[in-house]
Order: C-alpha cells, then sequence, then structure tokens
C-alpha cells in the first residue's frame, strides 16, 4: 500500500488528480496525506465482500495466517461490481489506472471504458525475472527446482542471484492452485499481459541489467518508477507512545553508529525457536542493539515473555527492546544506528540505506532471498549463513556476521559502499525524475 501512496502523493505534487482504492480498513491505516496536496487525493472506499473461510475485517495479509490469504484473493477478485460502478460514475475517466499485481482481472473491465492500465510493481525487476507462466512450470517435475535455484535462462550478464533451495520449494507453492482458481505465478503474470507498461520499483543504478532484461522478456515497455523514499514525516499523525520515549531516550545515550537496529518487518511472523535463536545471536555478538519485535497475536500481556529466560537482564546494559510499533524512519535517523538487522523487505531496505546504514540479512518471505543476494553482490551488506535445505541459521553465525558488518575492520567495504548509496537511496530530488519520465510515458501514449 504505501509505495503506491507514494507515488499518488509524488502525482499529487504534480497537479494531477487521484482516485485512491482499497478497502475501508487499508485505508484507515494509511499516514496522512500533507495538507497541501490532501484535496488532489480522493479516497474511494470499495466494500470487502464476505466470503467463507475470511475473518471479519480481514483486508490485508497481515491480518491472516498463510492458511487463510487465498480466501482474500478469493474477496478482491469480487470487487469487480465496484470498481465498474465507479467508472462507470467518474465524470471524467481517469486517465490511467496504476494497479498492483494481484488485481489480473483489472485491465480487462478498464479496457470496457477505454482505461489503460500500468503495473506498479512493489517487486524488484530481479525478483520478477524469475517468474515464468505455470504451463511451463510442473510442481511435481523433476527439474524444476533447478529452474529457481540458477539465474533465470537467457541472462545476458554475469550474476549469482538465485532462490536458496528452501526458499524454491516455497516458490513452487505460487504456482499451486488456491481457492481463487488463479495461482499466484499467473495472477502476476496476467497482470502485466493486460497492462501497457511495467513499473517496477527500482532504479537503473541498481538494476539497470535486469530491467533490459524484463523488457525483453515482456515485450514491453518496463520503466522503472524509482525508489519511491518515504519522507521523514510519513508518520505525521501517529502519537509517540511512552514505549516509543524510552528507545529515544535509550538511543541518545549510545556511541555514534555503534547500535544495530534489528527489525523483520509488519507480515514476518517469526516461530519462538528462531526468536531464541535471534536472542542468544544478539547476546552473542557483544554488540549494542534495539530490537523491534511484532507481538504475536495469540500472546497476552506485553510478549516479551516469548524470548528466552533471563535474555532482557543479561543484555540490559548494552539492548533496547520495543513491542509493537515505532517510527522506523526517525530510529534509521539517529546518529547511534551504525546498521540493520533486517529480513531484506524492499521497503526495510530502501529506508536502511536512505540513511547509509549496511545490511545484515536473514531473509523469511519469498522475494527477500533475491533481495539480499543482489545487495550481497553489490557489497553493501552480508547475509546471515542458511541451510539449504530447511533455512535454519545458528546463533554464532548471526553473532559473527552481526560483528563483522558493524565492528570488524573486514566490514569497512560494507559500511563505506552503504554511505556511498545513501546518495542514491536517500536522494528524493533524484527519485522523483524518474516519476516524471513515467509521467510523461502516461502523457504521451494516452495522447497518442
Amino acid at each position: 500500500m504505501l509505495p503506491f501512496l507514494q507515488l499518488s502523493k509524488s502525482l499529487a505534487k504534480r497537479g494531477h488528480r487521484i482516485s485512491f482504492l482499497s478497502t475501508l480498513r487499508n485505508i484507515q491505516r494509511l499516514p496522512k496525506i500533507p495538507p497541501h496536496i490532501a484535496p488532489l487525493i480522493d479516497f474511494v472506499s470499495l466494500t470487502l465482500p464476505k466470503v467463507d473461510g475470511l475473518p471479519e475485517n480481514a483486508e490485508a495479509t497481515p491480518d491472516l495466517p498463510k492458511d487463510q490469504v487465498q480466501y482474500l484473493k478469493v474477496a478482491f477478485d469480487r470487487l469487480g461490481g465496484p470498481l465498474e460502478n465507479f467508472l462507470e460514475k467518474a465524470s471524467p475517466k481517469p486517465d490511467w489506472i496504476i494497479l498492483d499485481f494481484a488485481c489480473h482481472w483489472v485491465p480487462k473491465l478498464a479496457s470496457k471504458f477505454r482505461v489503460p492500465c500500468a503495473l506498479l510493481s512493489v517487486f524488484t525487476a530481479p525478483f520478477l525475472a524469475f517468474w515464468r507462466p505455470s504451463e511451463s512450470i510442473s510442481p511435481g517435475g523433476d527439474n524444476v527446482l533447478e529452474e529457481f535455484t540458477a539465474p533465470p535462462k537467457g541472462i545476458s550478464f554475469e550474476t549469482s542471484v538465485a532462490f536458496r533451495l528452501h526458499e524454491a520449494r516455497r516458490v513452487i507453492r505460487g504456482y499451486e492452485n488456491n481457492a481463487s482458481g488463479v495461482c499466484d505465478a499467473d495472477r502476476l503474470l496476467l497482470t502485466i499481459e493486460g497492462c501497457r507498461v511495467v513499473a517496477p520499483r527500482s532504479c537503473r543504478e541498481l538494476h539497470s541489467d535486469w530491467l533490459c532484461y524484463l523488457q525483453e522478456l515482456y515485450r514491453k515497455p518496463v520503466i522503472p518508477i524509482g525508489l519511491l523514499p518515504p519522507a521523514p514525516d510519513d508518520g505525521a499523525g501517529v502519537d509517540a507512545t511512552s514505549n516509543e520515549s524510552n528507545v529515544f531516550h535509550w538511543l541518545a545515550k549510545q556511541a555514534p553508529g555503534s547500535v544495530v537496529y534489528v527489525a523483520f518487518g509488519s507480515e514476518t511472523v517469526l516461530s519462538a525457536e528462531i526468536l531464541h535463536e535471534l536472542a542468544f545471536g544478539l547476546e552473542l555478538s557483544r554488540v549494542a542493539f534495539l530490537w523491534v519485535i511484532r507481538k504475536p497475536v495469540d500472546v497476552a500481556g506485553e510478549g516479551k515473555e516469548i524470548l528466552p529466560e533471563g535474555f532482557e537482564d543479561r543484555t540490559r546494559d548494552r539492548g533496547v527492546i520495543a513491542m509493537g510499533w515505532i517510527d522506523q524512519l526517525r530510529v534509521l535517523a539517529h546518529a547511534s544506528v551504525g546498521g540493520c538487522l533486517t529480513h531484506s523487505g524492499w521497503s526495510s531496505v530502501i529506508e536502511s540505506l536512505q540513511f547509509g546504514h549496511p545490511l545484515i540479512m536473514l531473509p523469511f518471505i519469498v522475494d527477500q532471498g533475491i533481495i539480499a543476494r543482489v545487495m550481497e553482490e553489490r557489497r553493501i551488506g552480508i547475509e546471515v549463513p542458511r541451510n539449504e535445505e530447511d533455512g535454519s541459521f545458528s546463533r554464532e553465525d548471526l553473532a559473527k556476521v552481526i560483528r563483522l558488518v558493524m565492528v570488524e575492520e573486514e566490514g569497512n567495504q560494507f559500511r563505506s559502499k552503504a554511505r556511498e548509496l545513501k546518495e542514491i537511496f536517500g536522494n528524493k530530488d533524484y527519485h522523483e525524475r524518474y516519476v516524471e519520465e513515467f509521467v510523461l510515458y502516461l502523457r504521451n501514449q494516452k495522447e497518442n
């Protein structure tokens, strides 16, 4: 949602009118719009149909366990009626519809109103390069894992970026049937097929070769939209909590660049086993840390009881744990923070490098491994070693990588490269030029 909001704000600053369509609860989750552009962004709430198996008020993937996400797709696929009603009443009609990959049915519906579509891909260009139509992949085939554990076929440049074996097994699930009747891979590829242009959240300085490969693969324009970096005031309107006040009071006492910020995003739910290994790894590293933990929904109270017994007491002199939401941009901007232990979600990577922080990468969800490997190829950070079969990691390896990136002399190359890339990731004017290029394409295509 947030990249779409970032793009909406960027377009509104240019004087374009935006209709931002989503469900009510998703719209309510968004940060406030700056007053000077608020009149140009109209939030349109669509009522999500009731679907058997989908809990009430579940309107986004973080609201659901993995096995129930398929029912959310069923519900979203039934939004065709409300969208058609919106397009019928809209005056004037939209010039373009910019959509998410999951909405494979939108281009056909939009064509009834002669409105072209563009895909804004929150996935990076390297990740998109791996996906093929489901008819070319047999989930039970002998060689199917080889499709994903090696770089994509037809790549003309040097790279070792690919999925690990344990990741590839999860990727293949994207080719399996689900309750919606459309597997995730086909959902993405049908959307690409129906759109006139694909706009990945990428930039040429990072992904130039991959973007060229995608254009050859899709045989249509692939125009990077830039990184859409958030501004520090994007969390405006969210009141600071006492928890947050304590965090910044603690950060103010730490040496510059000494703290590793630990966070794994809003959609990653970690098991007790993984949480414990993370805790022991942080303890072994002897590096100061700020760890933000998403409390499992089934845990009562503060939730700190999910950590190893005695962990807080043993690390009290050099670590702070925050449960729940915290202003991540404000944390990353703090002078005491010197690196990030991250799941390698693309938004989190962008935000970390926006402030020049090197990465300690521990990916968990489908696209994150590819992001981590691209970052490692660029010497921006290091991925924590994992077991190829099951994806497990050891506290010893985690501690070693934390120290290498944060403290050891060998880590200077990563710290230096991250500071260098701050000039790309942190320059909003630079990324506005990518948006301008995209707008120029849309305008020219509409006029033609």
